[in-house]
């Protein structure tokens, strides 16, 4: 959505965009086509959770299609669709003429599919709004996007330039509270109701479709992201939430991972340190803060909301991780610590290229930052 139509290359025959539910991706697609292409014979859009497609292949649908003149056959929701992957690779490999953009659950991993796609395919992640994203939608204003090294040593300029348009602290808690999925532009008031059903879908829909578990998984699915969601930033004591969920351990890990994978957590790990470092995190996250807003009733901790918005836009381009000194090192190389306008620096004092990251100020001296800054990462 917004700037990161800009992000895929259109010219690619054969593109792949995933994503979680609500983020944008359907809006995207059309949005593409919109720009791009005139209403004619030459174009089509579907969506395969479409009753049409209980009796009729994709195949079937592309090669007429195809027979017909079509260049462009963009398919929404196509995990809906049972055989999804060897349907969209005859498709690539039988009509060589034929352009597909398709759609897909965040679930959709292309390397477990019975057919190599990943040869085919050039695939995108699409998260959900930015803070910068929210801002340009409010104010009806294009902000640009700046690199993690941009803000570290051009913080003040750059800030100060933002604050001349806008005001950003004053969109920042509507942006936690429910500025991540655009669907709040449809009924700000019924947003978390939509969320809600939304989280459950995932639960009861999404993943047992995508991971064949049963009915007795779901609940333990519900049960487990609800103690995680009460305690983020989750510090798992595996054998405790084993016994508190009646959950196994070796089902724990695949759950937590199913959980991530339908972007409903986040996990952080230590920097790599070979095989077993990535086989337990150090902290669970929920994955964005309007998650938190729904799972808390609408009352989370403070010091949880900042870690949670940081990671979570710093996360889409950049290797983060837990620091032994602080709360994030970026890339292997920049350390980060949370704070409140009054975080003091003893906690960083003799680290290398390390920062304070705070709440509610504007702009912020020489290695402190405000937080809001790292929306503007993408």
């Amino acid at each position: 959505m917004c700037l990161f139509i800009n992000t895929i290359d259109w010219s690619n025959r054969f593109i792949g965009i995933k994503g979680s539910r609500g983020v944008g991706k359907t809006t995207l697609l059309l949005q593409h086509i919109k720009q791009n292409y005139k209403p004619n014979n030459e174009v089509l859009y579907v969506s395969l959770d479409s009753l049409y497609f209980a009796e009729t292949r994709p195949y079937d649908l592309a090669d007429v299609f195809y027979k017909k003149g079509g260049k462009l056959l963009a398919m929404d929701e196509v995990h809906r669709c049972p055989g999804w992957a060897v349907e969209l690779k005859n498709i690539y490999d039988d009509m060589p003429g034929l352009k597909v953009i398709f759609t897909g659950s965040s679930l959709l991993h292309l390397r477990k599919a019975k057919v190599d796609l990943s040869r085919r395919a050039v695939m995108y992640q699409m998260p959900g709004l930015s803070f910068r994203e929210f801002l340009s939608f409010q104010s009806k204003t294009e902000f640009p996007i700046y690199s993690l090294d941009d803000i570290i040593h051009n913080h003040i300029e750059i800030a100060m330039n933002i604050i001349n348009d806008i005001k950003p602290l004053a969109y920042f808690d509507n942006y936690l509270n429910y500025g991540y999925y655009p669907f709040y532009l449809e009924n700000i008031k019924s947003f978390h109701q939509k969320l809600y059903e939304t989280i459950l879908t995932v639960l009861e829909v999404d993943i047992p479709q995508f991971e064949k578990i049963q009915i007795s998984g779901i609940i333990y699915l519900k049960k487990l992201l609800k103690i995680i969601s009460r305690s983020v930033p989750f510090k798992p004591n595996m054998n405790v939430l084993s016994q508190r969920t009646g959950i196994s351990l070796n089902t724990m890990k695949t759950y937590l991972k199913y959980l991530a994978d339908a972007k409903l957590l986040s996990m952080l790990y230590v920097p790599d340190k070979g095989i077993n470092s990535m086989n337990k995190p150090e902290k669970v996250y929920l994955e964005n803060t309007n998650l938190m807003y729904n799972m808390a009733d609408n009352n989370p901790n403070v010091g949880n909301l900042r870690e949670t918005f940081f990671f979570n836009q710093t996360d889409i381009n950049y290797k983060v991780n837990i620091s032994k000194h602080a709360d994030f090192i970026i890339d292997d190389c920049y350390t980060f610590e949370m704070g409140g306008k009054n975080k003091q620096q003893k906690q960083i004092k003799n680290i290398e290229n390390s920062y304070i990251v705070k709440d509610n100020i504007e702009i912020g001296p020489d290695n402190i930052i405000p937080l809001w800054l790292f929306g503007f990462l993408y």
